[in-house]
This record gives C-alpha cells, sequence and structure tokens, in this order.
C-alpha cells in the first residue's frame, strides 16, 4: 500500500541437526544464499566402477588384491561425508573370501559409537563386525617408528599399516581449512600416526600459508606427503571419492595414493569452491549432519565463513554440536584467557594438539563478532568469545539490529565451501590497456577489431578484476 514501509518477509530453511531450522527474514536484509555449485551426476555405481577399472598409475583393484596376502583398508570416520558403504558394497564381491581387516583412520578422534558404525558400514556391518578396528591415536604400544619427514615431525603409525601386506585407502575429497584438501595421504597422517606426529604436524597450521584450497607452498600438505614417504615401499591402492551438494557421488578416482588425490582436486574444486558477489556484514555459517558433531568439527564453518566477512562484521554458526565439545584443549585454552591476544601470545610461548583451533577462533575474534545457535552451555560459549543463541531468529534479529539494512549472507555448507569474491568484467573506453601478461600499456589498435565489420577497433577496453 502507498506509503507502507514493509517489506516481504523471506522463509528461509537452514540445516541443523538432520533437519532445516526456518528463520523469516525481510527481503530487502537477504543477500546471498550460497550452496556447493551444482554439478552434473551420473549413476553412482558406474562412477565407482569406472575409477576402479581405470587406475591412475596402477593395476586395476582386481589385479592389486590378485597376490595379496592380507588387505588393511584404512576408512573415514563418521566426521566425513565419505560413501564408504556404497564402495564397500562394490568391492565385497572380490574381498569376501580374502583376508581383510578394516582400519578407522580417526587420527586424533575418538572410536565411532555403533550407530556410526553402522552409518559408516551399512548393511556389511555385521558381517564384517569381528574385523573391524579403531585406531587410538594414544596408544603408544601399537605404533611403529618410521622415520623423520623434512620439518621434523616424527612417523609413528599403527603397526596394523605397517604390517599389513597391501592397504587399500577409501577416502574423499574436500576442501579442509588448513591441509588443503582431504583425502590421499591424510589417511596415513593424522588417519593413523600417533597424538604425537599428529600434533607436530598440526603445529604448521599456525602459518599463514596452510589454508583451505591450497596445497603448493602449503606446509601441513607438504609435511603431509613427506611423511607418507616413510612406507614408499608399501602396496597402496587408493579410492577417492567427490561428492555433490547432495551428497551423491559425482566423481570418483582410484589408483595412486598421490595421483588419485590429484585427480580428484579439480572436481572437488568444481563443487566446493563457491563464488559471492561481495563480503556481508552479516554471515550465518552452517555447519552440517555429519560435519555438525562437535564444537571441535564445526570450528571449520567458522573458519570458511570468516572468507566472506566484512571487517566487523557479525558471523554466526549454526550448529548443533550433537556430541558436545569434542576434544577440548581449545576450549580449556580459550575460556583461560581474557583477550584473543592472550590465547595467542599463549600459543606462541607453547603449542599442544588442539591449540591451532583456538589460533584460528581467536585471529576471528580480533577483528569480528562471533556469534553461535548451538545446543552447548550459554557459559561455555560467552568463555570462548562466542555470544550464544537459543534461536537462529533471534540471532538473526539481534543482527539486523545491529548492522542496520546490511544484508545477510546465508552459507548453508559453511564446513566444506570455500567462498571467494567472483571476478567481474568491467566495462571502461580507453585508448590503452594495460595488459599484465605483457607488462605494457598495449595501444587499443592491436587488438580485435569490433565485430560489426568496421575497421575500428571496439572503443570497450575490458578489464578482467576482482573486485
Amino acid at each position: 500500500m502507498p506509503g507502507c514501509n514493509s517489506t516481504m518477509k523471506l522463509k528461509i530453511g537452514v540445516p541443523y541437526g538432520r533437519e532445516n531450522i526456518y528463520v523469516h527474514v525481510d527481503e530487502r536484509n537477504v543477500g546471498e544464499i550460497i550452496y556447493p555449485n551444482d554439478v552434473e551426476t551420473t549413476d553412482e555405481e558406474k562412477t565407482l566402477v569406472r575409477a576402479l577399472q581405470n587406475p591412475i598409475q596402477s593395476s586395476t583393484f582386481e589385479k592389486f588384491i590378485g597376490d595379496a596376502k592380507d588387505i588393511l583398508f584404512l576408512i573415514n570416520d563418521a566426521t566425513r561425508p565419505t560413501p564408504t558403504a556404497k564402495v564397500l558394497k562394490i568391492l565385497y564381491p572380490l574381498i569376501k573370501n580374502r583376508d581383510v581387516r578394516f582400519l578407522i583412520a580417526t587420527g586424533m578422534h575418538r572410536a565411532p559409537t555403533e550407530d556410526e558404525y553402522q552409518e559408516i558400514f551399512g548393511e556389511l556391518r555385521v558381517e564384517l563386525h569381528d574385523k573391524i578396528f579403531a585406531h587410538d591415536s594414544k596408544k603408544d604400544e601399537d605404533m611403529v617408528y618410521l622415520g623423520t619427514s623434512k620439518n621434523g615431525t616424527e612417523m609413528y603409525v599403527n603397526k596394523m599399516a605397517v604390517e599389513a601386506h597391501k592397504i587399500v585407502i577409501i577416502g574423499s575429497v574436500e576442501p579442509h581449512y588448513f591441509a588443503g584438501y582431504t583425502g590421499g595421504r591424510k589417511s596415513f597422517l593424522p588417519g593413523v600416526a600417533s597424538y604425537k606426529t599428529i600434533e607436530q604436524n598440526h603445529k604448521l597450521a599456525l602459518k599463514s600459508s596452510a589454508r583451505a584450497l591450497s596445497l603448493e607452498g602449503n606446509p601441513v600438505h607438504e609435511d603431509m606427503e613427506d611423511a607418507i614417504t616413510t612406507i614408499k615401499d608399501k602396496e597402496i591402492f587408493a579410492i577417492m571419492t567427490v561428492l555433490d551438494r547432495y551428497e551423491r557421488i559425482y566423481a570418483a578416482t582410484a589408483g595412486d595414493i598421490t595421483e588419485s588425490l590429484k585427480a580428484a582436486i579439480d572436481k572437488a574444486h568444481r563443487v566446493f569452491s563457491v563464488e559471492i558477489k561481495d563480503k556481508a556484514d552479516i554471515v550465518v555459517a552452517v555447519a552440517p549432519y555429519p560435519m555438525d558433531i562437535d564444537l571441535y568439527q564445526s570450528q571449520k564453518a567458522l573458519d570458511n565463513g570468516k572468507l566472506a566477512l566484512n571487517d566487523n562484521g557479525i558471523l554466526i554458526l549454526v550448529s548443533k554440536c550433537r556430541m558436545g565439545v569434542g576434544s577440548d584443549t581449545f576450549v580449556k585454552l580459550l575460556s583461560s584467557c581474557h583477550t584473543p591476544q592472550d590465547t595467542l601470545d599463549k600459543i606462541d610461548k607453547e603449542f599442544k594438539l588442539g591449540y591451532h583451533k583456538a589460533a584460528k577462533m581467536a585471529e576471528i575474534a580480533r577483528w569480528a563478532q562471533m556469534w553461535a545457535v548451538t545446543s552447548l552451555e550459554d557459559d561455555l560459549m560467552n568463555s570462548i568469545f562466542i555470544k550464544p543463541f537459543r534461536s537462529l531468529q533471534q540471532a538473526i534479529d539481534d543482527a539486523v539490529a545491529q548492522k542496520g539494512e546490511e544484508r545477510i549472507l546465508f552459507l548453508m555448507n559453511a564446513s566444506l565451501s570455500v567462498p571467494k569474491r567472483r571476478k567481474l568484467l568491467v566495462y571502461r573506453p580507453r585508448k590503452f590497456i594495460h595488459a599484465s601478461r605483457w607488462g605494457a600499456d598495449v595501444p587499443l589498435s592491436q587488438f580485435p577489431k569490433s565485430k560489426d565489420g568496421s575497421k575500428k577497433p571496439n572503443p570497450l577496453a575490458y578489464i578482467c578484476a576482482e573486485i
């Protein structure tokens, strides 16, 4: 109606656990709603079979296991969306009569619960029950020393991996906030490494070059790659999967542990490297199931969400944190400090495994507000520089009240999606174009003529810029 200042409210569903919670937001306050990119998927089983039959720098899976005395499978735990059950369903006819064992590559996480084992192995859980083991990084008696990396990481790994004749890795490839990408070498470090080994490797996460989507020059990744050279004589067949936004198998690679990872990265980039028009003053960063298992895992959503946030903005984490905090070393450190800078100062003096989480959170708290909608206690959240809310609607209403007419960016899978500002074509009439390729101003006459057939060059020269 004329003179009415009200705007239309949009109803937005936000993942929380296995369900959605709904918020109503004025249309003028809704900026971008970002999901992993849509990609075209085909039959999942055919995608997997094609990878197994066309491995990279390896024989086929069937030939690989042909002369195996025994086979150890390294399997991801329930903190990853890896489609292990789907892969095993295809492999099982080939391995059911073989000497096989399965080791859950937990890294420094806890062992899976029975429900999580069921989710990982699906219909094969009962049949494989006696052949499944969980890695425990703190059981030093289970570890074998294999050597030291160039960065000084002492490689202690589970003796099951050392003693096995052949190893098969089932993994998934997604962006990782300090290792660049998951998959491949991560099944060994941190997957089946000792607590001490993981601690030494993860200290490298404090370096600014340890970030998502980056492998070259990433000290964590390079240390992992160097560490697995200590098992270079071990016969390994890796199966890497890439999921789409609906957790369907979009792509699969197989074969050599390093080359199969490299081949999967481009596919993972297509799904999880998401473009945004601009940064926002309010970002809702969602840790969806199963990455919402605890606060330790949900922190990854904060780290990706910050990439879409303006300075002095509000970053709202949405995560059920179904199993609580998780490994609590980072919480103990943060809660013992009066300011985020105190946290960083303490880490400079001493590093413990888990402090890398505290460092990432403290860095954000220095330039932005962190809010959260979780199932955790308010006092705990307040103690670690996060303002708690029981209602996402209330959090959004309070953020809009504080920031005014600013638009909200919703990052619906912030655990895996890495936002990047969109590159735009900016058109400007110019006589010269500075071409970085040649490092000089190039006369416009050297560029293609107008498409209308005239002899004059097109007067609109474009510059591709990230703005």
